[in-house]
């Protein structure tokens, strides 16, 4: 029985790997965000970053006391962060930069760097 398991587990991780019907739940992502105050500067930002200004660079202008390490906001779990941002960094494709996301803090833009999956928290290769 515990061999069978594993086999599951092998092709299911496998299955994963290769974008089969198997899909995989974000346990946790790692993100870099910046917080600005209003919407058409979060979009301003977000268009340097889209003509190739670094995310860390463009960071160093949030509101958050993230941007002294590039707005980079370490690994969380749903459940940690309010829900609008949530949402956003948990659907967000790995490496690329949301839409202005207003939360009571102001206006966020979210790049997710980094995910972890469910079956035993080793990073997952996105495209």
């Amino acid at each position: 029985m515990q061999s069978n398991a594993n086999e599951w587990l092998k092709r299911a991780k496998s299955n994963l790997i290769i974008g089969s019907e198997v899909k995989m739940e974000r346990n946790k992502v790692r993100a870099s965000h910046l917080l600005v105050d209003t919407k058409e500067e979060a979009e301003k930002i977000r268009q340097e970053i889209l003509d190739g200004k670094d995310f860390a660079e463009a960071a160093k202008v949030s509101k958050c006391p993230s941007k002294h390490k590039g707005g980079d906001l370490g690994f969380f779990s749903k459940g940690q962060m309010v829900p609008e941002f949530e949402k956003t960094a948990f659907e967000l494709p790995l490496g690329e930069v949301s839409e202005p996301v207003q939360t009571d803090f102001g206006w966020h833009l979210i790049k997710v760097t980094e995910t972890l999956n469910n079956f035993n928290d080793s990073p997952i290769e996105e495209e």
